[in-house]
């Protein structure tokens, strides 16, 4: 008989990195299509990744559609269960650079949201809800000031100019 325990239910959806990888940089980066996702840091394998994009629109995490720019292309975008997964990542961030050798510019985008608190989680959620699921869906107005995710690639970019600037801007 199968365990209808949260935990295990959630591990059969998110028990593998790639998984949490793929979201990841659709969270944090922005990537949206598949070679975006291919070429992220950690190099994961094409047919894995066609795996795991399938198995996040079957699981109603991500949604597909062709790209309106590009006829061969798709365009994968977050769905809501997916976005409220946001705080979740934030702590395991939080975690890992208390505990593990974390990168500078990863420990900067963090950075940007635990100053920020509550409230810069739920405006960058609200952020990928106008991003990914359209206009009009964000949950509370957009607060003054620049978006958090341009607050995070800034931080990203100015840790990389201190280490010398040897990854892309993009990542």
């Amino acid at each position: 008989m199968r365990s209808t325990c949260p935990i295990n239910l959630s591990l059969e959806i998110f028990g593998d990195r790639w998984t949490l990888l793929v979201l990841r940089d659709m969270i944090f980066t922005g990537a949206r299509h598949f070679r975006e996702l291919l070429n992220g840091p950690e190099r994961i394998s094409s047919n894995i990744l066609a795996d795991r994009l399938a198995q996040l629109v079957e699981h109603g995490l991500l949604t597909k559609a062709e790209d309106p720019s590009h006829r061969q292309k798709v365009v994968y975008s977050l769905t809501e269960q997916a976005i409220q997964l946001v705080p979740v990542f934030v702590q395991l961030g939080a975690w890992g650079t208390r505990y593990l050798p974390v990168g500078d510019e990863y420990a900067a985008r963090g950075e940007v949201l635990a100053t920020g608190g509550p409230a810069a989680v739920a405006a960058f959620m609200d952020e990928l809800r106008e991003a990914h699921l359209g206009p009009g869906s964000r949950r509370r107005p957009a607060p003054a000031g620049p978006a958090i995710a341009a607050q995070m690639q800034a931080a990203y970019t100015a840790a990389l100019d201190r280490a010398g600037g040897g990854r892309p801007a993009a990542r």
